[in-house]
């Protein structure tokens, strides 16, 4: 099986782990050897809710049973994403108030991108050095890691960078300027929180000059950081939220939220501004649904910062230079990238899951699912502790 996966399925890696997997179950992904592996991954912080969690997978069952794909995107009434539109509305301060589900978060990002210059009649876009949105053309432009884009030039014009938390470099967000589009917490930076203010100060600027701000939440999202959205922390609330990973538990989603006056740009002057077959799938919105009321049924969301204060206690070591992050979405920070490295592949063979960021080196990924025990938790610092000893 590994051979026909390395032969047949197009590869992102040199390297790929390779784990053969069989299953796979709350905290734990098993191999064909039935051995399991301790998860501090959650698919990149996707199985908010554990694996295979009772209640998401009958909920994916009773929909299966009555219908799947049945039209495209927004010409069919379907419970499944009406329900759960208006319980996000609910959930979400004003103005953000009206739904648009699609595939991914990277598609997520591009419907922001076009919704925020329709909205703006402008082109001009801000975001972030070291900043990840997605790798689809739009998303990869607002990129700030050059060496990823040059193969892929020429990409969509007029977008700028500024630094994260530079209050200095504000007064480059102009009446030009359709859209600031950043990351709540920056991800593949090294999980970088936003300076007391710093997003409230953005926000300022752009309703001063009539840009937008775009705040993606794809991977902070859903109960990771201790509040369903992060910006929840930081007063400040978005024109457009960028959503994805966490929101199904598991299965391909993204959204973006807006007002209803905004979105309803995207329905005239083209019709079908932005489109999708199979966003707003009865299936996965399902299991958006279902993965909402476990969040707050099993009170997830609160926990993350109960289980984010003993990670920072149980992983006191010298070789651990900080822990950067917030709730369930940590990254520890190590010497040197060797030291990184080292960790992720000795933890691999120790069967516990852990992984790498994209853009900072030093630093290896926490981010478990919501669900996982404090015995799991530290049954995995155990692990870590006794690797950072030996290398």
């Amino acid at each position: 099986m590994t051979e026909d996966f390395l032969t047949y399925q197009a590869q992102t890696t040199l390297h790929p782990l390779a784990m053969e997997v069989s299953k796979a179950s709350g905290s734990f992904i098993y191999d064909q050897k039935g051995q399991p592996h301790l998860d501090f991954v959650a698919g990149v912080s996707a199985c908010s809710v554990g694996h295979c969690h009772p209640k998401l997978v009958r909920a994916i069952q009773e929909q299966v049973a009555s219908y799947m794909h049945v039209m495209v995107y927004g010409e069919y009434v379907q419970s499944a994403a009406v329900s759960y539109t208006k319980k996000l509305a609910g959930l979400l301060p004003a103005p953000l108030n009206c739904t648009y589900l699609v595939n991914s978060g990277t598609e997520a990002m591009e419907g922001a991108i076009k919704l925020a210059r329709r909205v703006t009649g402008r082109t001009e876009l801000i975001a972030a050095h070291h900043s990840y949105h997605g790798n689809t053309m739009g998303s990869l432009s607002l990129m700030g890691y050059e060496d990823r884009k040059t193969s892929f030039r020429p990409l969509i014009p007029d977008v700028r960078f500024i630094h994260f938390n530079a209050f200095i470099e504000l007064d480059l967000i102009t009446e030009k300027t359709a859209a600031v589009v950043l990351e709540t917490i920056q991800g593949g930076a090294g999980f970088i929180m936003p300076n007391l203010g710093y997003l409230k100060a953005v926000k300022e600027r752009c309703l001063s000059v009539g840009a937008l701000l775009i705040l993606d939440e794809i991977q902070p999202g859903f109960g990771r950081t201790g509040a369903l959205f992060a910006f929840e922390h930081f007063d400040c609330i978005p024109d457009i939220l960028v959503m994805g990973k966490g929101m199904a538990g598991g299965l391909p989603v993204g959204a973006f939220v807006s007002s209803k006056e905004y979105m309803d740009t995207l329905k005239d002057k083209p019709s079908l501004g932005h489109i999708t077959t199979f966003g707003g799938n009865p299936v996965i919105a399902s299991a958006c649904k279902a993965t909402l009321d476990i969040l707050f049924e099993e009170d997830l969301i609160r926990q993350s910062l109960e289980k984010e204060a003993h990670f920072r206690k149980r992983l006191q070591h010298s070789k651990i230079k900080e822990i950067r992050g917030k709730g369930l979405m940590l990254a520890i920070i190590l010497e040197t990238p060797e030291q990184a490295n080292s960790l992720v592949l000795h933890a691999a063979k120790k069967q516990l899951i852990l992984f790498w960021l994209l853009f900072e080196k030093r630093a290896v990924r926490l981010s478990p699912p919501l669900t996982i025990s404090i015995e799991e938790i530290d049954k995995g610092c155990d692990i870590i502790l006794e690797i950072l000893d030996a290398i």
